[in-house]
């Protein structure tokens, strides 16, 4: 794998520019007394078809050529990332594709809908959706875009870190870890733009892939992976994993309750509303107390699509 540039990172943030938002750092004074540390949460569920996965699928389509970028954009997703892909592709007026298992949330669904793309749905594994979306390349000749295991798709979620470090100097940065995406972005800026800054990640332990793959030091695919951190439960990939290898100082491991104990207290204390697999990195503080203490921690929540009536266990129409 070539290797990563400050100008790659810098050039990133620059042709993002205004198509992503300048997502705020939020703090609570109890969640800090709790943790033994200064948190500052970075409201990536704030950020255009809420959550980070914007940055990353909004460089990617910008790379594009205009050739390439009018012939359409096509990926498949479980739903953060189709939905950013989708609002990208219509922000800039050209066609989308996702495929999407047939259990995706249904929040998710509805939002790519709403953008546009045109859905194609498939079992809920990951050789029917990689035929599937194998099959609409063929026939479009739309850029296949990966939701992480793409460089365009990890230097633009290394925007997220860029805007952290310009407002200031963290000891620690947590990020959630799925396929890998968030976590390169970050541990690669926190590489580039500070000296003293320390990337960790937080995994759930029913989706510990990239805890073994660190530990044994080669790709363990995530084999039945089982957490309520939907977006958490995909494998790293050959352009992520490297990154996380060399830049990332460790994995955190932490359960379900863990995870849901650190999401209602986020939206109480924060007052705002985001997903399971973004609050894992709350959770992961709250565990490892003794390793930050006293220290600047930015935590990044990856997202807040949450889907409210699977959630609540209610319908629409019974309202």
């Amino acid at each position: 794998m070539k290797p990563y540039q400050l100008q790659e990172l810098l050039n990133a943030r620059q042709l993002l520019g205004d198509h992503i938002h300048r997502t705020p750092l939020i703090q609570s004074h109890l969640l800090n007394k709790m943790a033994g540390c200064e948190l500052y949460f970075k409201c990536e569920n704030f950020q255009k078809a809420g959550a980070f996965k914007m940055r990353g699928a909004m460089h990617k389509i910008l790379s594009l050529s205009p050739e390439d970028q009018q012939k359409g954009v096509a990926t498949h997703s479980s739903g953060n990332y189709g939905a950013a892909l989708a609002l990208g592709a219509k922000l800039m007026g050209i066609p989308a594709t996702i495929v999407m298992p047939g259990n995706a949330p249904g929040v998710k669904k509805n939002a790519v809908e709403s953008y546009g793309a045109q859905i194609v749905e498939c079992e809920p594994t990951l050789e029917a959706r990689e035929n599937t979306l194998a099959g609409i390349i063929s026939k479009t000749l739309a850029t296949p875009c990966h939701p992480y295991n793409d460089r365009a798709v990890i230097l633009g979620n290394s925007t997220a870190t860029q805007e952290i470090l310009e407002e200031m100097d963290v000891d620690a940065i947590i990020s959630p870890v799925g396929g890998g995406g968030l976590i390169s972005g970050t541990a690669l800026a926190a590489h580039f733009f500070s000296k003293k800054t320390v990337v960790y990640g937080a995994e759930p332990q029913g989706a510990a892939d990239a805890f073994h793959s660190i530990q044994l030091n080669s790709i363990q695919p995530s084999i039945n992976p089982k957490t309520i951190a939907d977006g958490l439960r995909t494998s790293l990939g050959d352009q992520t994993f490297p990154v996380i290898r060399d830049y990332v100082k460790e994995i955190f491991l932490v359960d379900d309750y863990e995870i849901l104990f650190a999401m209602k207290l986020i939206w109480e204390r924060l007052k705002i509303v985001v997903e399971s697999s973004s609050a894992i990195v709350l959770a992961a503080v709250l565990k490892n107390k003794q390793i930050f203490q006293n220290q600047k921690v930015a935590l990044i929540l990856s997202g807040g699509n949450v889907d409210l009536n699977a959630f609540f266990n209610l319908e629409i129409s019974k309202l």
